[in-house]
């Protein structure tokens, strides 16, 4: 278990090309490690492009000797058998409680009432409680905003997520959100030691607590005093998301750390991304007390480009400079995260969902010969 010192986030802000602001999560000393080095971690590649981008993941790791060895669970939404389905659930949560750490694409989840969500049933196994996702402007994408840098903190585990809801009688479904104190101060503290460590200044919080006084209505107010009693040195306001919404798309410069009950975090984080670039350039990780799973922050599966090697794999990249430096690689991670920069502002080799034409492949293989050139 982590200690209370590392449990705090040990993120440090810097420059784009050095890759700083990547996050530096939570990590300890005990990480699972193998005689010589070597970390092994979980990879899930999920649904969709996951196989695609995750092998672009291990291809550049390989070509720079990254020392990690891969432990590949197999988990996927689109498993119509049920005991099937929570035998990989039970599976991937053995394997992350061995290695403390995982790499993930998404998976797909069906609308199947019957069928639950993998992303969540993962989260929720091993109380994975904060999501953090990056939105910021990358050298040579093209984007509608200049000059965007924002983190969402969300959530994961309770909300609009908490999964409980039945039909009481025909035609009427309850669902229930839940929210609790506890779980809002923990993903405040993790969202104001995010700011704190990287020098940004303000925290806001993201609710309808003028609709949801009672459940929203906590949530605003617990992440206020929050920031009120134990980081007064950071600004604290707050934000009905509908309007956080429009001011996302207006003037999203003013914000710097949003963070969210489960749902809002979940919109805001595609809104975020249309104005970088798209789903294929941002970053995200999740972290809990013990454990770590990095994954793109822009949760599509991609199940329209599956097998045309036309996945735009930068989200999964720099997802993966984040994991290495949760694990205290972070020489490793800044040379990805450059070579990866470098690739893009070049624009010789992007893929098709930023204006170019090459592969998915063909742009791994620029940050591999771009890692070499280093």
């Amino acid at each position: 278990m982590f200690s209370q010192a590392s449990r705090k986030a040990i993120f440090r802000g810097a420059s784009l090309l050095k890759t700083r602001t990547m996050a530096t999560a939570v990590r300890d000393s005990s990480l699972p490690k193998e005689y010589g080095g070597v970390y092994t971690v979980t990879l899930i590649p999920g649904d969709g492009i996951g196989k695609e981008i995750t092998d672009s993941v291990k291809a550049i790791f390989k070509a720079d000797n990254v020392p990690v060895k891969w432990e590949t669970i197999e988990m996927s939404g689109l498993n119509e058998d049920q005991a099937s389905t929570k035998k990989q659930i039970d599976e991937a949560v053995r394997s992350l409680k061995r290695n403390k750490v995982g790499l993930k694409g998404i998976t797909y989840t069906p609308r199947d009432q019957f069928h639950r969500s993998l992303n969540v049933a993962l989260r929720k196994e091993l109380d994975i409680y904060a999501s953090l996702v990056l939105i910021k402007n990358l050298p040579g994408v093209p984007s509608k905003m200049k000059d965007v840098d924002f983190v969402l903190v969300r959530e994961n585990t309770e909300g609009e997520y908490s999964g409980l809801e039945h039909q009481s009688v025909p035609g009427v479904v309850e669902s229930l959100k839940i929210m609790t104190r506890y779980k809002t101060q923990r993903v405040a503290r993790f969202a104001f030691d995010f700011a704190k460590s990287n020098g940004r200044k303000q925290v806001t919080a993201i609710h309808k607590a003028n609709i949801m006084k009672l459940g929203d209505g906590l949530f605003r107010r617990t992440v206020k005093e929050i920031g009120a009693a134990e980081y007064p040195d950071i600004d604290v306001n707050d934000l009905i998301v509908d309007n956080a919404s429009m001011q996302a798309v207006s003037r999203p410069q003013q914000f710097d750390v949003m963070v969210t009950p489960n749902m809002y975090g979940a919109i805001l984080s595609n809104i975020g991304a249309a104005l970088v670039g798209g789903p294929g350039i941002v970053p995200g990780g999740n972290f809990g007390r013990e454990y770590a799973v990095f994954e793109p922050g822009c949760r599509h599966v991609g199940l329209d480009i599956k097998g045309k090697n036309e996945a735009n794999p930068t989200a999964m990249i720099l997802s993966a400079a984040m994991m290495l430096r949760h694990l205290g690689l972070e020489e490793r991670a800044d040379r990805i995260s450059k070579a990866t920069y470098d690739v893009l502002a070049e624009r010789k080799a992007v893929t098709k969902d930023i204006g170019g034409s090459a592969s998915t492949t063909a742009f791994t293989q620029a940050v591999i010969d771009k890692l070499q050139s280093l």
